[in-house]
């Protein structure tokens, strides 16, 4: 029948928590509903409802454009398809005075449930119970609309792992294991919670400033309509729209590791925010990401740090008393329901189930469970490029997935589903902050080092991981 999966629930939560490789599952929502939310039909549904679109240059610079650097117009998904036509008969509306030829549009991390609210109904044509996590419908996922060129800074996600269904148009998908992260040039500025930037533009590097950035190993997939990508844990990755139109539906997952991440996030917090209000305003550094509407005060923040620390012990003590009364030998590739948590709040991890260190990536994986790993037309491998095409190049996933792995072969939190902050920056026409440097204030070169050059070493993700267990331990104490 049409409707057989070629994995069952739990089956495909077993490959979801335990492989440590981006994979790309194929003929398992054939049946969702959500295959029909096309930008159309989710114009329809909105019915004139305004929603935030991000605005970038086209134009390829070896700076990436942060959200820092767009501008932001409120539009409904109505004037947003006229103007992506591209000509001037259908121009009209907020996003009139973008011309299409220079802009994209990106309505990006537009929360379900807060945008159907008034159709929960809705909330069921998204199934990831399919994927082995019963309840998890659209109400715990988020919608992105973009068009031809809208992109994700590359980054990566602090809590979870990421399953994305591709709805509508192809997206590109450029990864990277967390054992590149020093190469990447990770960066806390902009500062938003659960993200960490890259400070290179991985399509186009600046290898004269990032020379370690040749070390990488991208992992490059085209994503097409129909397809789940799964991308694990502190994977980074770069997104690009490569169609006129793209409709993608995500949701990240839940981990026990995301505990001791928390208080790492925690950490980052409180360290940015005191060093960066010390900052003279008028610098015009924009360190703030557009979703993180305030700066947190240092009381508020240190709070947050004792309260995620004083829960990291309560819910390891915890689940060691549950491991002493079970046997149970799954607890690492568990998602509890008793500790699922949104961004900035803080919750349980069992014992044993710390934070992977930075080197820990896709060659450290035991061969033994990847040999276990289903792989085939219905679950296909993101291999590695190979170096001579890694910077550029890209494999798509088709349908003929024979092809595909032959073609492969020897070649090449995140954040949890909770409210994100917006700000609206622009509601007119003006001329977005492109020409900001992305590290720096506009006196940095005049100055040596700036603030941020400080940040860059001081909020390393391995300075702060070595932090937060040297914090956790003196707490155990």
């Amino acid at each position: 029948g049409e409707d057989v999966k070629p994995f069952t629930p739990e089956k495909t939560k077993e490959i979801v928590m335990s492989l440590q490789q981006p994979a790309v599952f194929c003929n398992m929502v054939g049946d969702w509903p959500a295959l029909r939310w096309n930008a159309k039909y989710l114009s329809e549904v909105l019915d004139g409802k305004a929603i935030q679109f991000r605005l970038g240059l086209k134009t390829v610079d070896v700076v990436p454009q942060f959200e820092t650097r767009c501008s932001y117009v409120k539009a409904t998904l109505k004037e947003f398809l006229a103007w992506s036509c591209g000509q001037p008969s259908c121009l009209s509306g907020p996003l009139s005075c973008y011309e299409y030829s220079k802009y994209w549009a990106y309505a990006d991390y537009k929360y379900i449930a807060r945008i159907f609210e008034d159709k929960p109904e809705i909330f069921q044509d998204i199934r990831w119970s399919d994927f082995g996590f019963p309840g998890r419908s659209g109400k715990e996922s988020t919608l992105w609309i973009g068009s031809e060129g809208a992109n994700t800074p590359c980054h990566l996600d602090s809590y979870g792992c990421n399953l994305v269904l591709q709805v509508e148009g192809r997206k590109r998908w450029h990864l990277f294991p967390p054992g590149d992260t020093s190469f990447l040039y990770p960066t806390r500025i902009p500062y938003e919670e659960s993200s960490i930037f890259s400070k290179v533009n991985v399509t186009n590097p600046d290898l004269k400033h990032f020379p370690e950035f040749r070390n990488t190993t991208a992992h490059v997939v085209t994503l097409s309509p129909g397809q789940v990508l799964l991308v694990p844990r502190h994977w980074w990755h770069y997104v690009e729209s490569i169609d006129p139109i793209t409709v993608s539906i995500n949701s990240w997952i839940e981990l026990d590791a995301d505990h001791e991440a928390r208080v790492e996030e925690a950490i980052t917090r409180l360290l940015v925010c005191a060093i960066k209000s010390a900052e003279n305003p008028g610098d015009g550094d924009r360190w703030l990401n557009p979703t993180e509407a305030e700066e947190t005060s240092h009381e508020i923040n240190l709070q947050y740090l004792n309260k995620a620390v004083s829960a990291y012990f309560k819910c390891q003590k915890a689940c060691v008393s549950e491991q002493a009364c079970s046997c149970s030998t799954g607890a690492e590739q568990r998602t509890s329901a008793s500790c699922k948590r949104k961004k900035r709040e803080v919750g349980c991890e069992p014992e044993g189930c710390r934070l992977l260190p930075p080197e820990f990536g896709f060659s450290t994986f035991k061969a033994e469970k990847l040999q276990k790993i289903p792989f085939g037309p219905h679950l296909i491998q993101v291999l590695p490029q190979s170096q001579e095409t890694s910077l550029m190049g890209t494999v798509a996933v088709e349908s003929d997935t024979r092809d595909l792995l032959h073609k492969n072969e020897g070649g090449h939190f995140g954040k949890l589903h909770c409210t994100r902050k917006q700000l609206v920056m622009n509601d007119d026409c003006e001329t977005p902050a492109h020409q900001m440097d992305s590290d720096s204030s506009p006196n940095a070169s005049q100055t040596g080092l700036s603030t941020n050059d400080l940040l860059d070493c001081l909020l390393n993700p391995q300075v702060i991981n070595l932090v937060a267990r040297l914090l956790l331990e003196r707490t155990r104490v």
